[in-house]
């Protein structure tokens, strides 16, 4: 394997070949041409890198929701499509490109990159700033390449998981970037394709892999995990309350190998008072499955933590999130690194400690009411965005 170079002034002169993936949320949509293919160096499997050269720098000029929110609660499925398009609508699209107006001139990490819809936003409004496209999934990536063409020279694609942002970063060679986006959760693509196995809406094969190249699908899941942990991972990650009974019949129904059958499983056994309750009963049940296969929530802290390394000073981040375990986990971190969480005790004297972050925004930003009339799949989102301020030495 040739040996990685730096990007952005330090990136390598020669092109590379990549893959694809996403992580994260329920709208969205970018490739480019032959490159070298870049293998090793990256601690998990099936990572890969299509590396633009960037140009040099120039002076600078110048944002818990149900898996399937639009399905309906008839239970019925609807008919499955002979080929989907990779649609994308990037939700908060003005807020993210306002909050990356003001970073400084460098490398943004769009670490979800899906189908483009944000990247391309951004480098069209800053020319000074180059991207880099993390993505589990392959066909997002190949979508977005095609989308961000005419960026080529400024974009980098990796088909990897995000938490791994540190080893991709060393791999090219990036000491400091000037921000990053993560946009979680799954892409209407990835709901809208039976083939892909999250949508209890359409029948296909139970997989719900965000990166359908590797690791145990939800069919696996469903049909080898036990009673209790099948449960435990339907209240804690689906919130489901009816988790024991829906897994004693997920016990009994085994072997189940479709969505469709999931789903009639499901239905069958909430309780009929349940079933007049907004949205389809077993939305809960597949979004707690999808986020156990594709780890989605022990991927965040890691990868928050590594982004706060990484940023420079006066770079920002942010970070799009469409459930309340998504959320709560942001939450929680980003106060604790703004030094927001501690508790002072009046018997102890204070000490005055000094925090790398700021929140741009105590609150998580929402959607506008006319985004969310023209995307209803917007309606959930929550947008957290931070500064960074200082570098916290560790040594």
């Amino acid at each position: 394997m040739p040996e990685a170079q730096s990007l952005l002034g330090s990136l390598p002169d020669n092109k590379m070949r990549a893959s694809t993936p996403p992580a994260c949320h329920l709208v969205r949509s970018g490739r480019n041409p032959d490159v070298r293919l870049l293998s090793g160096g990256l601690p998990t499997s099936e990572r890969s890198a299509d590396i633009m050269t960037f140009p040099k720098e120039k002076e600078s000029t110048t944002s818990g929701s149900p898996l399937d929110p639009a399905a309906s609660s008839s239970g019925r499925r609807i008919t499955r499509l002979s080929e989907i398009p990779y649609s994308h609508n990037p939700v908060m699209v003005a807020e993210i490109t306002q909050l990356f107006s003001k970073v400084p001139p460098g490398v943004i990490v769009d670490a979800t990159l899906g189908g483009g819809g944000h990247a391309y936003a951004i480098l069209k409004s800053r020319p000074d700033l180059q991207l880099i496209g993390i993505d589990r999934d392959q066909t997002a990536l190949s979508v977005s390449k095609k989308r961000l063409v005419q960026f080529e020279g400024r974009t980098s694609f990796i088909h990897d998981r995000f938490d791994n942002l540190g080893a991709i970063l060393e791999m090219l060679g990036v000491e400091k970037i000037a921000g990053a986006l993560f946009d979680l959760g799954v892409s209407s693509y990835q709901i809208d394709n039976p083939d892909r196995g999250f949508s209890f809406r359409k029948d296909g094969p139970l997989d719900m892999r965000m990166d359908s190249t590797q690791g145990r699908t939800a069919q696996d899941l469903v049909n080898e995990e036990s009673e209790i942990e099948i449960a435990r991972i339907l209240k804690q990650y689906g919130d489901e309350r009816f988790h024991r009974r829906i897994s004693k019949a997920i016990i009994a129904a085994r072997p189940i190998l479709t969505t469709g059958e999931l789903a009639d499983v499901v239905l069958a056994a909430m309780p009929a008072h349940s079933k007049r309750s907004v949205g389809h009963p077993a939305r809960r049940t597949f979004q707690a499955v999808r986020i156990a296969v594709n780890q989605e929530l022990f991927v965040l802290r890691p990868a928050i933590a590594q982004t706060i390394q990484f940023l420079q000073l006066g770079g920002r981040c942010g970070i799009l999130s469409y459930h309340s375990g998504e959320d709560r986990i942001i939450k929680q971190m980003l106060r604790e690194h703004a030094g927001l969480k501690r508790q002072n005790s009046r018997y102890v004297p204070e000490i005055d400690e000094e925090f790398p972050i700021t929140l741009l925004s105590r609150k998580g930003l929402q959607p506008s009411e006319k985004e969310i009339e023209n995307n209803p799949r917007s309606s959930s989102a929550r947008l957290r965005t931070f500064e960074k301020l200082l570098e916290i030495s560790h040594g």
